[in-house]
């Protein structure tokens, strides 16, 4: 900038490694399935000031700028990596910790301004870890990765993923401005109508007008800026963030991470179609 399991593989096919961040409560062998190579953490703020998101965008630009940059560093580190698990099966760790770093500062941006903007705390200018700020991103660092995957995964594999990550984020303003022209057209045939005759057709009009804006404002800003406004609504008349959607944002936001830093090359791990951990 900005998952029941599906596997996809063996387990020849990646090696175990070390975290970037250990996790707290790591169990050994035996404890569990084993858990998935990225996971996100995100702390609800208890008192969220009712007016501050109005303007997070705007405080947050030096981080947009510095983030341009970075992401920019990062596509060029993401080609190299490409080649380099092409030719070693590896990823190179000084270009992966990079990698994480970029995208672990998106995620605490993105927490603070943008979605679910459920902290008032400003994101820290950093790329490392940060147990004290109430967002952090973790992936594990992949010993081995596949030669095979490596030419597929990011796109090819990736396909349902982003269909669903394109319900979930939406796609932009075409469509707001596309039920605006849809509105207008209708406002326009119903004036002209002859008011006894052609009247109902107008209004008919208007109506599918309407329910054009609407579907495109959802269609626009997607499922999570929905339920970020509903939150923020929420937040303005109660004072309170409500918890349920909360959650559910996290879960989103955890999914379409782990969709990203598979097609990032960061892993083999085929995203799982699940909002928890």
């Amino acid at each position: 900038m900005a998952t029941t399991s599906v596997a996809v593989g063996g387990a020849d096919d990646r090696g175990g490694g070390a975290l970037t961040q250990p996790p707290a409560g790591g169990g050994g062998e035996g404890a569990g399935p084993r858990p998935y190579p990225l996971d996100i953490h995100g702390e609800l703020a208890p008192n969220l000031t009712r007016w501050l998101w109005l303007v997070k965008w705007f405080l947050a630009i030096p981080h947009f700028i510095v983030l341009i940059a970075l992401s920019i560093a990062a596509f060029v580190v993401t080609i190299v990596a490409f080649f380099a698990i092409l030719f070693t099966a590896r990823y190179p760790r000084g270009l992966f910790d990079f990698s994480v770093g970029v995208f672990r500062w998106w995620w605490r941006v993105a927490f603070y301004c943008l979605c679910p903007l459920a902290t008032d705390r400003y994101p820290p200018f950093s790329l490392a870890p940060d147990d004290d700020y109430p967002a952090d991103l973790h992936v594990e660092y992949p010993e081995r990765l596949s030669r095979l995957k490596v030419l597929f995964k990011w796109w090819l594999l990736a396909i349902p993923h982003y269909l669903v990550m394109s319900f979930l984020r939406g796609d932009g303003g075409y469509t707001i401005r596309a039920g605006g022209e849809q509105l207008q057209s209708g406002l326009k045939m119903a004036q002209s109508a002859i008011p006894a005759d052609i009247a109902p057709i107008g209004e008919s009009l208007i109506t599918l007008g309407i329910a054009g804006i609407f579907g495109g404002i959802f269609a626009a800003v997607g499922l999570m800026g929905i339920l970020v406004l509903i939150a923020l609504i929420a937040k303005l008349f109660s004072g309170r963030y409500p918890r349920d959607i909360f959650d559910l944002l996290i879960g989103l936001n955890r999914y379409q991470s782990r969709v990203v830093g598979y097609a990032a090359l960061l892993y083999d791990d085929y995203p799982p179609f699940r909002l928890r951990r």
